[in-house]
């Protein structure tokens, strides 16, 4: 296989110190991917929210969709250093199609990935909306996460509790 490629698609920018990157990782090697969440991650319930703006988590929520192929990457990484975020894998790794191509070409371990301790939100949704995205947001839709179910009378994903 040939060496790995990043290439980067575009910068969508959400305040004058935060934007969402899109890149593209292809080639040999691993899928490079935290293990934990970092001590800054979005994902950790226990990190103060509104660090980033609400417009960064509607650009990224395509990640969290269902079917994705683009991931949510780790913000302590360079564009050139692109690492997919742990709290994304343990969330929504099952229903993003980037992730298990990864995973069917043995790119990617899950079982490597943890929460460190740390609570971690339930789903991207819930992310999202604890950092200032309102719950009726249209980006919010199709989001997906692990254990969501397709609600036929809404027409979206919700949580499995709620799709009873």
């Amino acid at each position: 296989m040939a060496k790995k490629v990043v290439t980067i698609h575009e910068t969508r920018v959400c305040s004058n110190d935060y934007g969402v990157t899109t890149v593209e990782t292809r080639g040999a090697g691993a899928h490079a991917h935290r293990r934990k969440p970092c001590k800054e991650c979005p994902w950790r319930m226990d990190v103060p929210t509104g660090v980033f703006p609400a417009d960064a988590f509607r650009e990224s929520a395509n990640t969290a969709y269902d079917g994705a192929i683009n991931t949510f990457g780790c913000h302590m990484n360079k564009a050139s250093a692109v690492a997919t975020c742990a709290g994304f894998l343990l969330r929504h790794s099952d229903n993003n199609i980037g992730i298990r191509l990864s995973l069917t070409g043995d790119r990617i371990d899950l079982d490597s990935v943890e929460d460190g301790g740390f609570p971690v939100y339930a789903s991207y949704r819930d992310m999202a909306i604890a950092n200032g995205v309102p719950a009726d947001d249209p980006v919010l839709q199709q989001v997906r996460s692990n254990t969501d179910v397709w609600d036929h009378v809404a027409r979206k994903w919700v949580p499995a509790d709620e799709g009873k």
